[in-house]
């Protein structure tokens, strides 16, 4: 029990890789169906309700009136870094350079969120866990990097727009991390979460008036198998993996929290095997190896 205690970040970061691995299959499923800048909100939406409901079980009210306003002002800004504009990047991203090497340039967030950590916070990582978080990175570039493209190779032949919008994702999804753990001091996981939740609701509402893409909403509602969908990833991401996320970096530093959080990528290998039916390859395999070894030096050093 007090090793448990003891790295209660390490385990909560674990558990939300395992959170985002289901709810990134979820999204996947339902945006292919309906897009994915209405799955962004609905999701929000949802995981508001899912938010509510425990906070009143637990605390006793369903908003967060309790916050005071240092923690609005920063978790709010978290969401609308986090949610907002990380996301939008992200999903631009995939459409200019594809999925495979925007979730390679994602695996620069430990770093960014070690860089913005010892910026904003004054942490600071010893030795062995800059040792532990560089083996990580390079077992999830690996595994991303499973599956080359006919053609074209990492590097610059791709486009720069492409490359910068997805290293806004990773910046945004970083510095996200960094303004709730400045934010949430001692307050609930999961209250802190639902004023991250809220700032993201008001964020995508204002995009959506923006963008006039209110029909596309509409049309998301009235599909139940991507509302199905929805519900489920709302439950293993805004409302289960952020509040997670939240926990593992108010007891660890930023960068181990969100590097052991960027294992999503190798952890979705066996349900794409056997869920999808997808091949594995060796370097995939290797490439989990490392991931996994650079896991157990945190817990191990």
């Amino acid at each position: 029990m007090e090793y448990i205690t003891s790295h209660l970040g390490e385990l909560a970061a674990l558990v939300t890789a395992i959170c985002w691995t289901a709810t990134s299959m979820a999204f996947e499923s339902a945006g292919k169906k309906v897009g994915s800048l209405s799955v962004n909100l609905i999701r929000l939406v949802m995981a508001l309700v899912l938010l509510g409901i425990f906070t009143t079980i637990t605390r006793g009210h369903f908003w967060p009136i309790d916050a005071g306003m240092h923690a609005w002002f920063w978790l709010s800004l978290s969401g609308l870094v986090g949610f907002v504009i990380g996301d939008l990047l992200l999903f631009q991203a995939f459409v200019v350079i594809g999925a495979r090497v925007s979730m390679l340039i994602m695996a620069l967030t430990p770093p960014l969120a070690a860089l913005f950590g010892w910026l904003i916070l004054g942490e600071q990582m010893t030795l062995i866990n800059t040792f532990g978080m560089v083996l990580t990175i390079i077992g999830i570039a690996l595994v991303i990097l499973g599956r080359p493209m006919k053609g074209k190779r990492l590097s610059l032949n791709f486009p720069l727009a492409g490359l910068l919008l997805a290293f806004g994702g990773a910046a945004g999804q970083a510095l996200g991390l960094v303004l709730s753990k400045l934010g949430m001091g001692d307050l609930d996981a999961f209250m802190s979460t639902q004023i991250r939740v809220i700032a993201g609701i008001v964020g995508f509402v204002l995009v959506f008036f923006g963008w006039r893409r209110w029909g596309n909403v509409w049309a998301a509602l009235k599909n139940k198998s991507a509302m199905g969908r929805i519900g489920i990833g709302a439950f293993f991401g805004p409302f289960l993996g952020v509040s997670f996320s939240l926990l593992a970096v108010k007891y660890t530093t930023t960068g181990i929290a969100s590097t052991l959080m960027a294992l999503t990528p190798v952890m979705i290998i066996l349900p794409a095997r056997y869920i999808f039916k997808e091949k594995i390859t060796t370097k995939e395999v290797i490439g989990a190896f490392i991931a996994v070894v650079g896991v157990v030096v945190f817990f191990v050093f």
